[in-house]
């Protein structure tokens, strides 16, 4: 009614409001305001709005009396705003508006193209506007009714489009600029490729613009539009645009901003058509020497090209490595030589980062293959990038499954020559511990053990190899070389299951093995004590414990006295092992006690503890409990080594006795074993309390004979003969006695019981080795020491019989030579010729000792010069063929 009665006399009142309404984010005001309007130019034109096509004849006329009649009421400019919000409000996202307003457009235009040529100045920067608007649905709107115009105008629009938004480009904000990049992806999308050709350099020029721009937002609605071009004109579109923006990256100079502009219109097409520009770009940007803006604009691109990149690791990584290396060859002290690496090292990272998981495997393979360079900076480079890889990938999990490949070439690294690449090893291997879960890196246990023990052998073996000597490999060798793979070794040990934890023990032995003491001191051998003390008391099997105790032993060799707060711990640890079940525990457990001694300052406790357990007194000791007996054979056994390593630390007069009067009383057990182990406690015993107190034992203990003494007796006063006369008092004892024990012995080398036999024929090399006169005492012996070499004797008493021959030349290495030993030696050549396999090992061992083949061929010479040709043919062949080839022979401690 108000539009009826008061449209005419105050349109310049009304129309604003409805223009106004036009735009209104409700879209019923907006259908209210169009309604309104076409009413208001319907009046004005004398026409009424029609409904339908209104494709007549007459609607047309009636349309141009309208439009011309509409012009003289509003002028020129109202009318071409008027029409130009009129035809926007055609491309509305509401389908009732855009109804509404077709309907009013051709109640009053006749020949819309024509009309779109007269009012496209003003409707273009309505567009522009609305572009720069802000609003997502105005801007949607603009783009629309852009592209709508240049479905309709053709070629003939483009040239009054295009500059207007270049213009806008360059001088709006950043909705702006985004509402611009809209408008030309519409623009591009609506036109012929016949007349985006035509005009390709305006497009090019503004296209390249919006990708170099500042804000990100529009550079990705940039590349939207360049997508669009390129899927109209073909690789054209990238042949414009790319060199130049090559061409701007390379020659800006000093101009970083120009370069930056360059570089985010490189990473805009990228993001789309990386496929497509990588190939191309690539090789240019890894020219070398490769620059700053190459690496940064490298960087740039791997964060946009994640996808497609690993594609092209072949060329990228090696690269990249090779610069890297170079500056350890270069004088880079200078500050540009500085960033220029340092933009290479941000490259690298940004490579390594932003790469998706199906191309982490790509990427550790290449830098794995540079990892066994014969350049000492390709190699160190190598381990960097892959530490770099850890670090830059710390948040994902894609890399877990490359672990292994790491982990090969990172400890192969361990053994280089080169200190540099020693420490960027020991660094990534150490980022690897670090970011990567324990309880991950734990599943990789085993292989990091046989890895580093394969690594250790072949190292022995190559030429110019330690052989079977003292091998440290160097990456253990260096301040905290040990660092990054403790942790996996401790949650091994701490949580792993049975198998992970004997794998973790013993591999945690072999690692200090091969590292110097130095540089396991402090911190660290605390650290892999604790888990292992811990842990050795569970319920885990005896491999377990076996593992434990041995690496125990080997941390007590190393760790000397920044071990003495942990001795209470390690002594109750061992001597609750001597009662496990399993006999290698026990033995472990021995071994571990006799390295424990150095460090312990109290032994009269410990001393009390052992004696007890062996009586079959102590708390693990009970005569019902299966394996008793072989649990006091292990008591004994450590009560010797005690005695023997740290008996003199005892303070306590009763200590050592106590120890004697317990061997003596279980020298007569029903047990071989722990007659022989009492014998050993006697023998540490009198070593310790001197040749008087020995004399009484000796006296009492084994000369003390009846014609009624039963086997056992018999064995156990020839078993503790050998250990008395193989200790510190031995040699002390007067003539008279040992004659005596040497005729006691040629009797029990006679002996009915095999056992007896055989500690006889062991313990008269004692008698051989401590004898005053050595050459009376092997002439009073060789014919009861032949007669049990004949080679129809058993075996076990031929086997005895050359444990005494070593222990006889350990105690006195010439006893042998010359004339008054040629009997035994070519007696012994005979067993080792022509016995078992087992006799002809023992007696080989005999050979190398009383030859001294260790110390040359003097030992050969001598006997050459008293033996007859035919054994000393036999004896120098197995002097070439055997001897010389045994390394060391065993059982120092006789």
């Amino acid at each position: 009614v108000m539009v009826r009665s008061h449209g005419k006399s105050h349109i310049d009142k009304i129309l604003p409001s409805l223009e106004s309404g036009l735009s209104d984010d409700d879209y019923r005001i907006r259908v209210a305001s169009l309604t309104l309007l076409g009413d208001l130019l319907s009046m004005l034109g004398g026409t009424k709005v029609v409904k339908g096509d209104a494709d007549t004849q007459e609607d047309a006329r009636q349309a141009e009396r309208a439009q011309a009649q509409i012009a003289l009421v509003l002028g020129s400019d109202t009318r071409k705003r008027v029409l130009s919000r009129l035809y926007m409000a055609r491309n509305d996202t509401t389908a009732v508006v855009r109804q509404i307003a077709v309907q009013v457009w051709k109640t009053i235009v006749s020949v819309t193209p024509r009309t779109l040529r007269d009012i496209l100045d003003v409707l273009v920067e309505q567009i522009v506007e609305a572009l720069a608007s802000g609003h997502p649905e105005q801007t949607q709107v603009a783009g629309r009714c852009l592209g709508d115009i240049v479905g309709k105008l053709g070629d003939a629009v483009l040239p009054e489009i295009i500059p207007v938004l270049q213009d806008s480009l360059y001088r709006g904000d950043e909705h702006t600029r985004q509402g611009v990049c809209i408008g030309l992806t519409e623009v591009i999308s609506c036109s012929s490729k016949q007349h985006i050709d035509k005009y390709l350099d305006i497009l090019v020029k503004a296209v390249q613009d919006a990708l170099c721009d500042e804000d990100e937002g529009v550079r990705q609605l940039a590349a939207s539009c360049f997508q669009s071009l390129y899927a109209l004109v073909g690789n054209r579109a990238m042949d414009e645009v790319v060199p130049v923006l090559l061409v701007a990256m390379e020659d800006s100079g000093d101009d970083e901003i120009a370069r930056s502009r360059a570089v985010n219109g490189l990473t805009g097409i990228l993001r789309i058509r990386s496929r497509e520009l990588l190939p191309y770009l690539i090789p240019k940007l890894l020219q070398r020497p490769i620059t700053k803006s190459h690496a940064d604009a490298l960087g740039n691109i791997a964060a946009v090209t994640g996808g497609t990149l690993h594609m092209h690791f072949s060329s990228i990584i090696p690269a990249l490595i090779s610069e890297l290396a170079g500056f350890m060859d270069e004088d880079s002290d200078g500050d540009e030589e500085k960033e220029r690496e340092e933009a290479i090292r941000t490259c690298a990272r940004e490579v390594c980062g932003n790469v998706e998981d199906t191309g982490v495997n790509w990427l550790v393979s290449e830098i794995a293959n540079k990892c066994g360079s014969d350049k000492e900076g390709v190699r160190k480079e190598s381990c960097w990038m892959l530490q770099a890889v850890v670090e830059e990938r710390k948040g994902e999990d894609d890399f877990y499954e490359q672990i292994p490949i790491m982990y090969r070439e990172l400890l192969y690294r361990l053994n280089d020559e080169s200190k540099s690449v020693l420490k960027a090893s020991n660094l990534a291997l150490k980022a690897l511990s670090t970011i990567v879960p324990a309880e991950e890196l734990v599943k990789h246990i085993e292989f990091i053990r046989n890895l580093i023990a394969s690594m250790v052998s072949d190292a022995r073996r190559r030429k110019g190899g330690v052989g079977d000597g003292e091998f440290l490999l160097p990456g253990f060798n260096i301040p905290k070389g040990l660092e990054p793979l403790l942790p996996i070794y401790q949650r091994g040990i701490l949580y792993g299951s049975s198998s992970v934890r004997e794998v973790s023990a013993a591999g945690l032995g072999e690692l200090i093995t091969i590292t110097a003491s130095k540089f396991l001191a402090g911190p660290f051998i605390i650290k892999m004590t604790g888990p292992l003390l811990r842990i050795v008391g569970d319920r885990n099997p005896s491999e377990v414990k076996i593992a434990i105790i041995r690496t125990l032993g080997l941390i007590l060799t190393k760790g000397g006295p920044a071990l003495r707060a942990f001795v209470p711990q390690f002594q109750t640890t061992f001597v609750k092992a001597l009662s496990d079940p399993s006999r290698q525990v026990r033995l472990e457990a021995i071994k571990a006690l006799s390295l424990l001694m150095p460090l312990s300052t109290r032994l009269d406790p410990l001393i009390k503890e052992l004696v007890s357990g062996s009586l079959g007194k102590g708390p693990s000791s009970s005569a019902e409990t299966a394996g008793a007996v072989a649990v006091q054979t292990a008591t004994l056994d450590a009560l010797a080594i005690v005695l023997k390593h740290g008996g003199k630390k005892a303070k306590l007069p009763e200590s050592i006795p106590s120890a004697l009067e317990a061997g003596k009383e279980l020298l007569i057990h029903e047990d071989e074993g722990v007659r022989e182990g009492a014998a050993k406690v006697i023998g540490a015993a009198c070593g310790l309390l001197g040749a008087d107190i020995s004399k009484d034992v000796v006296t009492d203990v084994i000369l003390d004979t009846r014609p009624s003494d039963k086997g056992e007796k018999k064995h156990g006063r020839a078993c503790a003969c050998h250990r008395i006369l193989v200790s510190s008092a031995g040699s002390e004892l007067d003539e008279d006695i040992h004659g005596k024990l040497a005729k006691l012995m040629k009797t029990l080398m006679k002996d009915e019981k095999t056992t007896v036999r055989e500690a006889a024929c062991v313990a008269i090399g004692a008698v051989i080795g401590s004898a005053v006169d050595t050459s009376a005492c092997v002439a009073d012996v060789e014919s009861s020491l032949v007669k049990c070499m004949d080679p129809k004797e058993i075996m076990e008493v031929q086997k005895a019989i050359a444990r005494g021959l070593c222990i006889a030349v350990r105690m006195k290495p010439d006893v042998f030579s010359g004339k008054e030993g040629l009997a035994i030696m070519d007696a012994a050549l005979k067993l080792a010729m022509s016995g078992t396999q087992r006799v002809q090992l023992a007696f080989n061992d005999f050979l190398w000792l009383a030859l001294d083949v260790a110390a040359g061929d003097a030992g050969l010479e001598e006997y050459a010069s008293v033996a007859n040709f035919d054994n000393l043919r036999t004896m120098r062949t197995i002097y070439s063929k055997v001897l010389v080839r045994i390394k060391n022979v065993g059982g120092e401690d006789f």
